[in-house]
């Protein structure tokens, strides 16, 4: 096997085996390459014509595909378009006795990775070989980074005032730069994935991918396929091969959010694939090794999801090498002010005429309980800035929960929190603006910046609480 390959951002990649599938209908040609490419460290297999080549690529991964020219019945460069078809992914060189300026430039315009004539050094093929894997890998990581970057989501700000948030951060950044598996435990909106984004920044995977699974957002049926992938005709719905988030994963982080959630099954596989480095898309037998530092968070109390059986205990242990507890925002007063701080810098200046808060307004936000945590305050100050009619903010200004609130004491992590729901906060934001607007729903609806069938949703639920 050869020695572990660097990446171009200067990342050291975990060693592994790419698959390599020779199609040529000459036998002397599969024996030849099936015997010496693993000496170079490919796993190889062969077909000996073109549609048994593509239906070794529609059944099974490969990085490459080395496909000659002239075969019979299928040749070269519809076994070329029919392999792209059935497996985007595979890089295909092609190989010809008979190569010419044309046929190269039809394989390449076709999707050929490279063109190279018999006969051809192995030492030549090798380094082409090589090449179409590193620029495999390559565009898989990019194409993940762009969906997670189009993905990403602000639902807080890092504002550490406070005694306990800074305790936190200092911990975050003891731990970060290692590898063991980390568990943050808090409440619905306290930041977690926010703090699972500054482990990994500060982690040295940071040029590899974060990549991020909520676990509660997606049916326990169709979970394993979202973080190891499926074989095409796996289950209904599979109509092509897909890799999984702990492949787009690969030598950088995966955040397991709301892990709690996750059906004893899945759990199941999830410990494999840490204890073992290996994973294995539903439909198909063969393992792949990743490199994958692990994050995980819980709004629950994993231990005792553990003692009632709803979660795997060598699981829990297996992820809280290091346990990170968020504090709810009702127990990180000083952040509150700071925090509106924030979020009003950040808020479009074309949006809002507020430049600040009136003493009254910002006592108001910092005595409310903020059973939503972060995420609501946030929410909470873009509705205010959007409605406040002049550039200050007075306490008018505030939801009337908010306004009414007195100081809550501090209550311990087990005793619960009178709760209110977002949705009955946000349809008392619509109500404020329709009033501003003098009921012109659609002036309203522009003016929040939300759909008009939105605003009718709401609406209906003002209408159906005053019943």
């Amino acid at each position: 096997m050869p020695a572990p390959e660097t990446d171009p951002l200067g990342a050291r990649r975990a060693a592994f085996e790419p698959w390599v599938l020779v199609v040529d209908d000459e036998e002397m040609m599969r024996t030849m390459l099936a015997s010496e490419l693993p000496r170079l460290g490919f796993h190889v297999k062969t077909a000996g014509s073109g549609g048994e080549g593509v239906a070794l690529a529609a059944a099974e991964d490969f990085a490459v595909a080395i496909v000659d020219v002239l075969m019979p019945s299928m040749d070269g460069m519809e076994t070329l378009q029919r392999l792209k078809q059935e497996s985007p992914g595979t890089e295909v060189v092609m190989l010809t006795g008979h190569g010419t300026i044309e046929s190269a430039v039809a394989a390449m315009r076709a999707g050929a990775y490279d063109y190279l004539t018999k006969p051809c050094r192995l030492a030549e093929l090798a380094t082409v070989l090589n090449r179409a894997v590193s620029y495999r890998r390559l565009e898989r990581e990019n194409a993940a980074l762009k969906m997670l970057m189009a993905d990403r989501r602000d639902t807080g700000a890092l504002v550490a005032v406070s005694a306990r948030m800074r305790a936190v951060l200092g911990k975050v950044e003891r731990v970060a730069p290692a590898d063991a598996p980390i568990l943050i435990q808090g409440e619905s909106g306290t930041g977690k994935e926010l703090i699972a984004r500054e482990l990994h920044e500060l982690s040295r995977r940071r040029e590899k991918p974060l990549v991020v699974l909520n676990c509660s957002a997606i049916p326990d049926a169709l979970l394993e396929s979202e973080l190891f992938g499926h074989q095409r005709g796996a289950f209904t719905g599979a109509h092509e091969r897909r890799p999984g988030l702990m492949e787009a994963a690969d030598g950088g982080t995966i955040f397991l959010d709301e892990i709690g959630d996750m059906s004893p099954a899945v759990q199941a596989k999830v410990l494999r694939a840490l204890e073992s480095g290996e994973v294995r898309r539903v439909g198909e037998n063969r393992t792949s090794h990743v490199d994958v530092r692990v994050v995980a968070a819980t709004n629950k109390d994993l231990r005792k999801e553990v003692s009632t059986g709803r979660f795997r205990e060598d699981l829990f242990y297996r992820l809280s090498a290091v346990v990170l507890e968020l504090p709810p925002l009702r127990e990180r007063v000083d952040d509150v002010e700071p925090l509106v701080r924030h979020f009003t810098a950040a808020f479009p200046a074309r949006d809002t005429h507020v430049r600040d808060f009136s003493a009254e307004a910002m006592a108001a936000l910092r005595s409310y309980s903020w059973p939503g945590n972060v995420r609501e305050l946030k929410n909470c100050v873009a509705a205010v800035l959007i409605l406040a009619p002049g550039p200050l903010v007075e306490l008018s200004d505030l939801p009337a929960s908010v306004r009414g609130s007195k100081p809550s004491p501090r209550q311990s992590p087990t005793e619960p929190m009178p709760l209110r729901r977002l949705e009955d906060v946000v349809s008392e934001y619509v109500r404020q603006a329709l009033e501003r607007c003098g009921g012109n729903k659609s002036l309203a609806s522009r003016m929040l910046g939300i759909d008009p069938k939105t605003l009718y949703k709401h609406l209906r639920r003002v209408m159906d609480a005053g019943d």
